[in-house]
């Protein structure tokens, strides 16, 4: 009978020795903890001990799948099965950790939130559908409007954090995007390009992430409102994800909304194609009764 057996640490150290190989083996549907650990490893301060619990999934003395939960408390996957999915939450719950809510591929993420419903009550919502592509041949933009991509350096800087400001207000985020908090968001660690006009003018952005396991994901894309539907986007993606490639990668992926038709067909002409779906859910629970267990 096959014995499957959930490992836990604090120590990324431990788990990345034990657990690395198995990331790096599919970077595509990994691209998510791969960037993630690589930010904690390599960037000062980004990773605080002691606040982020790592599981290994050993089956047969090979790792399975992974999951990590920082100080958010959102669950982080790699694909599983219902039945491995619902072990899990049951070991999570009668361990006594609370969730905010999981993110995974679309399959995995609903097997694990149903689960965690009939173990814990909590009430999960789909935050959004999203769709993982991958680059496949690139194609540049037909048309390709005029200008020419511009890698931001250092004198871009605040540019660079007025530009996320907008972004973060676009999708609706609440966050602080300044000089003081600059490191400790998403946006830190990614090399961004400008797309610009003949004159300089820059009219939309993109990020990608360092090249881990021969992968970097764009993320993210921004074109302001009041430019959007001349081509900018799409020549600034075509530009970081050839860029991606001259460095030497051998995989560019990228999320999207799967709401957005424009920017899936978009992805679409460049070249990118739909490897699955993702999706983020969020758990909300009842008031605690007086005696329950409280969040370790």
């Amino acid at each position: 009978m096959r014995s499957d057996a959930w490992h836990l640490t604090e120590d990324i150290d431990d788990f990345l020795a034990r657990a690395g190989d198995f990331l790096r083996s599919r970077p595509v549907l990994h691209n998510t903890p791969l960037t993630v650990m690589e930010k904690w490893r390599t960037r000062p301060g980004a990773f605080e001990p002691g606040t982020v619990l790592f599981g290994r999934l050993e089956s047969e003395g090979e790792t399975r799948a992974i999951f990590f939960r920082p100080s958010t408390r959102r669950l982080t996957l790699t694909p599983l099965s219902p039945e491995r999915a619902d072990a899990l939450a049951a070991r999570l719950h009668g361990l006594g950790h609370t969730l905010s809510g999981v993110t995974a591929d679309h399959d995995t993420a609903t097997a694990f939130a149903e689960a965690w419903q009939r173990h814990t009550g909590a009430t999960p919502t789909l935050r959004v559908r999203m769709h993982l592509y991958r680059l496949g041949t690139l194609t540049p933009p037909e048309p390709h409007p005029e200008g020419r991509g511009r890698i931001l350096d250092e004198q871009d800087h605040d540019d660079l954090m007025r530009w996320c400001r907008e972004l973060a207000a676009d999708l609706g985020e609440t966050v602080t995007i300044d000089a003081g908090s600059w490191a400790g968001t998403r946006f830190a660690e990614k090399r961004y390009t400008f797309w610009e006009t003949p004159d300089g003018t820059p009219v939309s952005i993109a990020g990608v992430n360092p090249l881990v396991a021969g992968m970097v994901r764009v993320d993210p894309v921004y074109t302001p409102a009041h430019l959007r539907g001349r081509g900018y986007a799409a020549a600034v993606t075509a530009e970081v994800s050839r860029a991606a490639l001259t460095s030497g990668a051998t995989e560019v992926v990228l999320y999207t909304n799967a709401a957005n038709p424009t920017s899936n067909a978009l992805y679409q002409r460049l070249g990118y194609r739909r490897v699955t779906d993702w999706a983020p859910y969020d758990f909300a629970y009842a008031e605690p009764r007086p005696g329950e267990r409280q969040e370790r």
